[in-house]
């Protein structure tokens, strides 16, 4: 059901509408999470530690399929906002054209690029077949990624965030029964893994897309619209391009992070592997929140209702910081029997990795959540130089200390100890943004 985010109390309609889409990346990381937790549960610690290093490889997609997301979404909430149903619907049919041409390029690049990348991150020999594999089927599935993060992200536009929660959902259930069928009951090892997520992914997007498309044909217009508009894509690429750097590079930081990590062993690969998931699953959480204040934000902008974005920031701010609490209590106190869910009690030094990462990380989550609210608000009204500004000096601080503090110390821990110093300095840069972002538009009013 489309709903108008420009009326009503903006906490209240704000609640409502993210939390769905907290509902959704929750069963979202199921995916990444169940792929995991049935490698390290019914394969072993080294399939838990392949598939952890493909992870950060797979994360560089996912940076293209959410910029492709993140650019319709904003300019179709934008376009809703302000009553543009023709253009609704062209950017619509823009955006699937350019995905589908990028996926295209990025298929080719992974079918042939993945394996030198896995060396050159220095994928220790016993992990490289598997890696591999799990990475080889990944890149046949980004179809399905790429048009169900598009299908998603026009959902949120028009202010359905259930929709999607109701299929991530049921897919995500089923993906967790196919990864234990597929590598317990088949013993297809890595490669049922991957292959329960690409059927999953596969069935979950078909249904998102038809359901989208029945959902634009009940949106009235004057006239047929056009196809593709070069103006509309323009205003697309001015969001998708600065979010796809964004996610993107962040993976890339990752990646050289992941190769710092490597040369710790296998051990603190898979306790890496097992705490990064649970961290992604909180900062996921977070982002998706952000992009919910995002669709908020662009549509008031497209009203020109600009106090309901300052309303929207501190209403996001005590939802995160709601979220906040109880993940803070789980991975301090109870984070070895989450990280138990991954890997058997006598992985000793995967168990501790996994624990000291959690432990100086989760504290700091009240800081990185303030950032990505702010974030959210920033691509909304498209003051995409500042966002951009913001996640750069973030990625920076972190890969440049995790080299130098892991050097020094000669440890794994000095890597997770870069984490909140780059989360703390650039929520800095992005909490100062947003106020110059919202004085500019007050200006305007």
């Amino acid at each position: 059901m489309n709903k108008d985010l420009t009326v009503g109390k903006p906490q209240t309609v704000l609640w409502k509408f993210c939390l769905p889409l907290f509902g959704s990346i929750i069963f979202q990381q199921l995916y990444n999470i169940a792929d995991s937790l049935v490698a390290g549960k019914f394969i072993g610690e080294h399939a838990l530690a392949a598939v952890g290093n493909s992870y950060e490889i797979t994360l560089i997609f996912i940076a293209f399929a959410f910029g492709c997301n993140m650019g319709c979404s904003v300019i179709v909430s934008q376009m809703f906002g302000a009553k543009d149903y023709k253009g609704v619907k062209t950017t619509v049919t823009t955006a699937c054209m350019f995905s589908a041409v990028l996926c295209g390029i990025l298929m080719l690049t992974g079918i042939l690029g993945c394996g030198p990348l896995l060396q050159s991150i220095r994928t220790p020999k016993e992990l490289f077949a598997d890696s591999s594999l799990y990475l080889d089927i990944y890149v046949w599935g980004l179809p399905f990624v790429f048009f169900y993060n598009i299908a998603t992200g026009i959902f949120s536009a028009l202010g359905d965030s259930r929709t999607p929660f109701y299929f991530l959902a049921a897919s995500s259930s089923a993906n967790v029964a196919v990864d234990i069928l597929f590598v317990k009951a088949f013993g297809m090892g890595v490669s049922g893994v991957a292959w329960a997520t690409f059927l999953c992914q596969g069935v979950s997007c078909l249904l998102a897309v038809f359901t989208v498309w029945r959902r634009l044909r009940q949106i009235p217009v004057p006239e047929k619209p056009p196809l593709f508009d070069w103006a509309i894509l323009k205003k697309i690429l001015v969001v998708a391009i600065p979010s796809i750097l964004q996610q993107s590079f962040i993976s890339v930081g990752n990646i050289m992070i992941q190769s710092v990590i490597n040369g710790f062993g296998a051990s603190v690969m898979a306790g890496y592997s097992a705490a990064v998931k649970l961290n992604n699953l909180v900062i996921t959480s977070f982002t998706t929140i952000g992009n919910g204040i995002s669709n908020f934000s662009a549509q008031n902008l497209g009203a020109r209702k600009y106090e309901r974005i300052r309303e929207a920031f501190y209403a996001g701010l005590k939802m995160v910081w709601c979220l906040c609490i109880p993940f803070c209590i789980l991975y301090i106190f109870f984070g070895k029997y989450l990280l138990l869910l991954f890997m058997e009690q006598d992985s000793a030094a995967a168990l501790m990795t996994g624990r000291q990462f959690l432990w100086i990380l989760s504290p700091f989550y009240f800081v990185v959540s303030a950032k990505l609210v702010a974030d959210g608000i920033l691509r909304g009204v498209s003051a995409m130089q500042k966002f951009m500004t913001a996640t750069f000096t973030d990625l920076i601080l972190r890969v440049v200390l995790a080299f130098v503090f892991s050097n020094v110390t000669g440890l794994a821990t000095g890597i997770w100890c870069a984490w909140p110093v780059g989360w703390t300095i650039a929520m800095g840069c992005s909490v100062v943004f947003y106020r110059r972002e919202y004085r500019r538009l007050s200006a305007n009013m």
